[in-house]
Formats: structure tokens, sequence, C-alpha cells
């Protein structure tokens, strides 16, 4: 017999699938010998209260065994000989449109500027010891995008453009643990995540795709009208090289070289609103004991505490984006003099410290005309290289205490943090936008009233957060998903101001797939 219910129980009671059959032996009145397995379909913790509750929705298995696996697993057909489209970016719409196009009988060709997923990780560690950024190998740029290595969180709210659950599966399909297909707040870890972008690669090759890294597209081939395939460099050789077949564009949001490329080109863009701020980062332990309502912090059996702000100042938003408990504060620049912070947290999230971004809404209208495309894009880069000046002309980040950047003094000293490349004190009140640190100074003290202890000099802002999203958005028809005046091409993902997250990019990849393979049958 096989029942599923909904059960609210303590956290000790929630610990491990014994616990849970207990439980549920206990208030069903039967035998927990009966029971072979307990599977848990949907997992939250609801910390509302002092008393802190676990909702679970499990299915259990009395007297009988699963015959089913824990995921919907995917076929995927070789296509070696069948006709191929070119994929442009290997992140997370890029991965998801070349695995749907397999799917659909056609070939991805998947060219990539950065490299892969080990050799990409090489170069990270070397922006902490040399102070400098590959252009090409970074934290945005590589195997993965900027997700595979700055948490893999993969909570979203964008269920109305497809499936949710099929991204979750696919990716458990290459290795992900089953608990995101629970978790209310899915996480893989951004130690997990790169065997398992590994994984989705290698199966694209079995099937008879091809990936190419180190290769930069710079320019796209036209023929009457339609994309047939694009230019490219290779960045080992410096050889020339041409991929031909309809093209999906995922190239991420910070590949601002085609952004520059497409208005050069006169290929209609348009500019987009972003949101810029600060990386917020307390002791973990601290964010546990405000959010748990306990001195003793998350105890034994509940994860390390999240929190999500939002509020309204001076008529844009003021809110939390990206928060990683237990967590790192990393560097996201992609070339010479930029200085970028993002977040990110290991499977465990175990680290003494919780970040998030804490981030201010703009809009074209806010930086300049809105009928410049690059405007906002601009108002980006002013932003960053204000903080590489700030930084002494390195990626050691400017930084502040939050009770004295709401209160306008500088900072004497800076209490130890995640931040591996270091930190210098600096008035972020002082040298970020006025239209950001203002809204910021009163969004924190928003934020402090609804939960004591938040607002406090323990925490540091560390400056800036502007890679919340693409300052551009590639316009294209919304029924074809075609770009407006080029047919054969589709812009995808993030990168192309359709998505926000890991989730949401995969969600994309797959629709322009989709759009694609429909494009390809009607060229016969």
């Amino acid at each position: 017999m096989i029942q599923e219910c909904q059960i609210r129980v303590l956290p000790q009671q929630a610990a491990s699938e014994a616990t849970i059959a207990d439980y549920f032996a206990k208030d069903k009145g039967i035998d927990v010998r009966t029971i072979n397995h307990v599977r848990i379909l949907k997992r939250s913790i609801d910390a509302r209260q002092r008393t802190i509750f676990v909702n679970l929705t499990i299915r259990v298995y009395i007297n009988e065994l699963p015959q089913d696996d824990m995921f919907a697993r995917t076929d995927y057909p070789y296509v070696g000989d069948k006709p191929s489209v070119v994929v442009v970016g290997e992140g997370p719409g890029g991965l998801f449109a070349s695995l749907r196009l397999i799917e659909l009988g056609l070939r991805p060709i998947v060219i990539e500027r950065g490299k892969d997923v080990r050799e990409r990780k090489k170069d990270l560690s070397l922006i902490t010891k040399t102070q400098k950024v590959d252009a090409e190998s970074n934290y945005c740029f590589g195997e993965g995008g900027a997700g595979a290595y700055s948490d893999g969180k993969l909570y979203t709210r964008s269920k109305k453009r497809g499936s949710v659950d099929k991204i979750l599966n696919v990716f458990c399909q290459h290795g992900a643990s089953t608990s995101i297909l629970s978790d209310v707040h899915p996480h893989i870890g951004t130690d997990k995540l790169p065997r398992v972008i590994e994984n989705m690669r290698n199966t694209i090759l079995q099937c008879g795709g091809e990936v190419h890294f180190q290769t930069k597209m710079t320019g796209l081939m036209v023929e009457a009208g339609s994309v047939v395939g694009v230019e490219a460099l290779n960045l080992v050789t410096g050889a020339e090289e041409i991929y031909r077949g309809p093209v999906i564009l995922a190239t991420g949001h910070s590949a601002r070289d085609v952004y520059r490329y497409m208005a050069d080109a006169h290929i209609p863009i348009e500019a987009k609103g972003i949101a810029v701020g600060v990386r917020l980062e307390h002791p973990s332990q601290l964010i546990d004991q405000i959010q748990y309502h306990n001195r003793q912090g998350r105890g034994k059996y509940l994860p390390a505490a999240e929190y999500s702000f939002v509020t309204q100042v001076n008529g844009r938003g003021v809110y939390s984006f990206c928060m990683c408990p237990g967590g790192f504060v990393i560097p996201a620049a992609t070339g010479d003099e930029q200085l970028v912070v993002n977040g990110m947290s290991p499977s465990n999230r175990g680290t003494a410290w919780s970040n998030s971004g804490m981030v201010v809404e703009i809009h074209p209208e806010d930086v300049g005309d809105p009928a410049d495309v690059l405007s906002v894009m601009r108002f980006q880069e002013k932003v960053e290289r204000d903080c590489w000046l700030n930084g002494n002309r390195r990626q050691t980040a400017p930084a502040q205490r939050m009770a004295d950047f709401v209160n306008g003094r500088l900072s004497a000293d800076l209490p130890k943090s995640s931040y591996a490349p270091g930190l210098i004190a600096s008035p972020l009140h002082f040298w970020l936008p006025k239209m950001v640190s203002e809204r910021l100074q009163k969004g924190f003290l928003e934020f402090g009233k609804r939960s004591h202890g938040f607002l406090t000099n323990e925490a540091i802002l560390i400056a800036a957060e502007t890679r919340t999203s693409s300052p551009v958005r590639i316009i294209r028809d919304r029924e074809t998903l075609q770009h407006v005046t080029l047919r054969g091409l589709f812009p995808c993902g993030e990168g192309a101001g359709y998505a926000g997250g890991i989730v949401s990019a995969g969600i994309d990849g797959e629709r322009c797939a989709e759009a694609c393979a429909l494009y390809a049958a009607a060229l016969g």
C-alpha cells in the first residue's frame, strides 16, 4: 500500500527517513516495521514563530518497495547525422537548449568562449593569488556560465513559461541530489554543480553533438535576411572558424562585446533595467539566531537560515537578491578595471558567513537617454570602475560596516570576511551613486525595524553588486522567439533579457530549442 499525506513536525522528527517513518507509524497506529520506504515530495521550514516546524509532503510505502525512479528520465537519441543548430554559450540557457535540441532530433554545435568547468576553476583561484582577471575565463565566462561557481540555487518564480520540474529532473539525471525535487528553495551547491554540468556536456557529446571551448563568436553570418551561422575566433590558435546552422544566442548577462556588436550592426536591442548595490555579509550564526528566534542559532537539525527583504524607497524597489546562507562572497569581474562581487554557497552551506545582494532597481530613464540602447550597460561599467578605483585598482574590494554606512561614517576597521582577495575600508555612502546609496540606507533602516538585530556593525557591505541581470534586451518575436528582424536567430536566456537565474534560463533554453526545431522543419 502507498499513502501520501502532509505532516507538520519538529525539526528533529524530520531529520531522517527513520524519524519520519516513526512519526508516521505512531500517528497512524501501525507497526513501523511495515514501512519499507518514505519519500519526501515537498519540504519547507516554517520559522514564523518561536517553535520551528518542518512541513512535509511524503509518500509512504507500506509492505511494498518503490518500483519507480525518484526522478523522471529523459531519453537522448543519437543525432550525429542530423541537421545542426549553433548554440552560442554553454551556461544554463545553452546547456538546456542543447539537450532539448537532441530530444527533438537536432544536432547542437556549442561554442563557448571560456574553458571547461575544470580548467576554469584554476583561473578562478588565480584571481585571489594575482589580483588579475582572465577576461575569457572567470566567474561569469566558461562552461556552466555565471551559475556554475556562484551557488547553484534553483529557486524560480518563472513557472508560467515552462516546466520547472523538467529542469530539476534533468539535473538529477546528470548527478544532482534528488533533494532538489522536494525542497522549496532547491540548491545544488557550488561544490557539486560543476560535476553535474560536466555530465550534461558528456551527454551532448555522446549523442553526436559538438562542444568547442575557448571559441568566441565574433559575428553572425547573414544571408538574405536570415542568420545561417556564426563567425568565431579560436582563442588558443587564433584561427578564424565558421559554424553553420540556425543560432541560439545564449551568451549570458555579461557578454558586453556581443551587445556592442549588435548595437554597431544596428541589430535591434533595447536598454533594460537592472539592480545595483552591494553584497551584505553577516556572521551566519547571527542570521540563524535572528531567523530562528533562538540565541543558540539553528542547532543540530536546521539548515543555515535564509532571509528575504523587499521595500519601496522613492519609487524604486530595494531588496535582497541571491541570498547565500553559509556561503562566500566572490570576485565576479570579467575584465580589467572592474570590481564586481557576487555570492555562492557550498552544498552544506557550512561557512561562518551568510550573504546576499542588497540592491536598488535602476530603470533606463534613471541613467540617461532611454533611446541609448547601451545606457544602462555604461552605467553598470562606471559603477564597476569606480569600485575598482576605490579598491586600490585591484580586486581588493571597498567595504564598510553596515551601521556605519547607514549613519554616514567611515569604518575604522572591518570584521573578518569570506571575500578572499581582501577588503579595504571605504566610505561607500559617499562615492556610490546617490540614487543607490540613499535608497539602501533607508531600506536598511526599514529591514532593521522588521528584523531586530539585522542592522548591525557586525555586518559589512562589500561593493559592488552590479551583475544582477542583463542591461540589454535582445528583441525577439513573442510567438516564434526569433529575433524581430533576423530569421534564424533565437536570443536566449538571461543574457538576452528573458530569464533571471539558472532554472528560468534553462526553461528559456528549452523554449528556444523548440522554436528553433519548428523553424528548421519549415526550412526542410
